[in-house]
């Protein structure tokens, strides 16, 4: 049975590593408080509550397929911190641009488990926007060091079909294949409702107007208050603390630093609409602005119109006088998925499928009854930034719930056993690093008893 327990512990590590990041935001409250230090490991520590916090994360995550102890849990948190605290003395390197983007994924992600991000920042006690995304800077940093340290370590580890081979059939010996949830993979075509330009020019005149009141005196908090689409107006009246790394959009903080203080810039655009913006303050890299957003009207009769023609477009394609492909690439205005044959890409995993069981309740609805090659009725949609369109899906792949098969899976199989061979040689790794890492364990967790010798027992 020794097949199972490493799968077991697969398992898990895999749960840690997938939502470490999402998950660390549970953690953050806890932090405020005063808290127990369950061990110290370099520089990094884990907290009593971190462990809590995982730990019903995963009982949640796995919907209580997958069980850990309190001591297991903390050996699964200290190779985490192991990996961290060696790719600082690796030198391991990340990209702003690396981090920046999960940030901005881990806001969308708990954007949608709370249904807005004001929801987000009050359930956990952050100030504004800008304070959770320094928070969650903070753990993506970690996370990708983690990632890279691994990397590094397992870069040259590869599996031989025969060890695909032999993964396999240890498994189905012993009856414990996987099974392999039912996935989807989608496509969409996209058609946005554009305002008018008659409606775009009488946004920039407003705003043009705006600004020359203000010019003249007219107090910019209240023109905000009044004027502005932003729905954090009514918190901050329009005014953001404003650095080069704060995750405003390139044209915002573009603005805020070509502005004298006292200075109201000329309306201009960015994918929320139009701005109108003044700055502050300037204390050394931070920039003090408030804005004004003003989004434009779209007139029913341009919707219906943008409705009329996706609908148009999914007839054509049904009765094969366009391809969905050459639809998107002539149709479609999602810049996202229109270079990709629109393409819906899993924005928790990265990849292409989605598993039929953890998708978007709202996205699930639309497609949960398609088949492959089927295309969804045309459905009004908007994103976060008010932009608001009609969109309509097809079932590009679905495979149904079974029974992994080395054939039909076989790339999934080589993905597990490359995983288990990446673990293993981790596993080593740690143990040997154990040796020279500086490792301060509490009371009460040096009586766990761990795979590893964290507590640098010495072997009789």
């Amino acid at each position: 049975m020794q097949q199972k327990t490493t799968i077991l512990k697969y398992t898990k590590l895999t749960v840690l590593i997938v939502f470490f990041g999402l998950i660390s935001i549970s953690t953050f409250a806890q932090k405020i408080k005063i808290d127990g230090v369950a061990v110290v490991i370099g520089k990094n520590i884990v907290l009593d509550s971190d462990i809590d916090k995982f730990k019903q994360e995963i009982d949640v995550r796995s919907e209580g397929k997958i069980t850990i102890s309190d001591c297991e849990m903390l050996e699964e948190l200290m190779q985490q911190k192991l990996l961290a605290h060696h790719a600082v003395v690796d030198s391991v390197t990340v990209s702003e641009v690396e981090i920046s983007s999960r940030v901005d994924r881990s806001v969308e992600y708990f954007t949608k488990q709370y249904g807005t991000v004001e929801k987000v920042i009050e359930a956990y006690g952050f100030n504004d926007l800008d304070d959770l995304k320094k928070e969650l800077y903070t753990v993506q940093k970690e996370n990708v060091l983690i990632e890279k340290e691994q990397q590094n370590i397992t870069e040259k580890i590869d599996v031989t079909p025969e060890e695909v081979r032999l993964y396999y059939n240890g498994l189905k010996k012993n009856e414990e294949l996987p099974e392999f949830q039912a996935e989807i993979e989608l496509a969409q075509i996209v058609l946005n409702a554009a305002p008018t330009n008659e409606e775009n020019d009488r946004i920039v005149t407003k705003l043009t107007e705006i600004k020359k009141q203000i010019e003249e005196g007219a107090s910019f908090k209240m023109k905000a208050i009044i004027n502005s689409d932003d729905p954090g107006v009514a918190d901050n009246e329009g005014r953001y603390e404003i650095t080069k790394d704060s995750q405003f959009i390139k044209e915002f903080k573009e603005m805020a630093f070509s502005l004298d203080v006292g200075q109201v810039s000329k309306p201009f655009k960015s994918d929320f609409g139009y701005h109108l913006m003044q700055l502050h303050e300037v204390k050394g890299n931070l920039r003090v602005a408030s804005h004004i957003l003003m989004q434009p009207d779209i007139p029913d009769t341009r919707l219906k119109d943008t409705q009329q023609r996706a609908e148009q477009i999914a007839k054509d394609i049904k009765e094969g006088t366009i391809t969905f492909l050459d639809a998107v690439k002539k149709y479609s205005d999602d810049k996202e998925t229109k270079n990709n044959g629109g393409v819906i890409v899993n924005p928790y995993s990265g990849e292409t499928k989605f598993d039929l069981t953890r998708m978007d309740p709202a996205l699930y609805a639309r497609v949960a009854e398609l088949k492959k090659g089927e295309l969804s009725d045309v459905f009004f949609d908007q994103n976060r930034n008010g932009e608001k369109m009609f969109k309509f899906i097809i079932m590009r792949d679905r495979t149904n719930t079974h029974l992994a098969d080395l054939v039909e899976d076989y790339v999934k199989i080589q993905d597990l056993a490359l995983r288990k061979k990446k673990e293993e040689t981790i596993t080593k790794w740690a143990k040997g690093k154990i040796k020279d890492t500086y490792i301060k364990m509490s009371e009460t967790h040096s009586k766990c008893s761990f795979q590893k010798n964290w507590k640098k027992e010495i072997s009789k």
